[in-house]
């Protein structure tokens, strides 16, 4: 997203302190991030809808609709959307429910405008430089067992129908394949994704493993392994040509 010169990165702050949203508004729009405000989560769930946004920064507690389910709401718009969770809470569990969601981070008050600012840029170079962006010699099509993995539009697909990944399952599953039948690392997969390794952001992807075993589970000669204390394993089994439909 950074590297496109003709666009404004557009911004939906969604946040119920009239102060604190004023301010960061003022900023984000000094950081030359053109940012749309909204008080309450229908409010924001209204403007995401009329709106053409490259970044969520949302409130956990907010009014009519708390930050959690708006996000909820706005992945099924718009899966691979990066948000931002900004709340008052410290409790462990919120932080893990955060990432269970699928947010990209999570920046608990009081924080620096400056924090803010740095973390929006990381998040933006991060979704610039997925794993699809890395190899662009690769087909947009691979095949995983019975499955073909349409990588530009994040879609899973065989005879059950497709599947719309979000931006990190795509990530993820793209990261195992291009390590198929080897190891992935549980640092590589993080750093490489998430841009950081410790223990909530890995509770999240052990979260984004299971729903990739769930879209999976109906190929018996594919599955994703766990290597203790190490990481995991995309195993294929290769279809023998004895077996194979002539």
């Amino acid at each position: 997203m950074m590297n496109k010169t003709a666009h404004k990165i557009q911004i939906l702050l969604v946040e119920d302190d009239p102060n604190l949203s004023m301010l960061l508004q003022d900023y984000l729009e000094l950081m030359h991030f053109s940012t749309q405000l909204a008080h309450n989560g229908e409010e924001g769930l209204r403007m995401f809808k009329k709106g053409n946004f490259d970044l969520c920064i949302l409130d956990v507690m907010l009014p009519k609709m708390d930050g959690f389910a708006l996000s909820e709401a706005i992945r099924d718009k718009d899966p691979a959307i990066p948000i931002i969770f900004l709340t008052a809470k410290s409790l462990k569990e919120d932080r893990i429910k955060g990432f269970q969601l699928g947010c990209d981070d999570y920046i608990t008050k009081p924080f620096s405008t400056e924090e803010l600012n740095l973390r929006v840029k990381a998040i933006l170079r991060r979704c610039a430089r997925t794993p699809f962006n890395e190899h662009p010699d690769e087909e947009d099509h691979v095949q995983i067992g019975a499955f073909t993995f349409d990588t530009a539009n994040m879609v899973l697909r065989s005879e059950h129908g497709d599947q719309t990944l979000t931006r990190k399952e795509a990530a993820l599953l793209k990261l195992l394949y291009l390590n198929k039948n080897r190891l992935l690392t549980r640092d590589m997969a993080l750093k490489t994704i998430w841009g950081e390794s410790d223990y909530f952001i890995g509770r999240s992807m052990d979260v984004f493993i299971t729903r990739l075993r769930k879209y999976l589970r109906d190929d018996p000669d594919v599955s994703i392994i766990n290597v203790h204390g190490s990481g995991f394993r995309l195993e294929v089994k290769e279809q023998s040509p004895e077996n194979s439909i002539p």
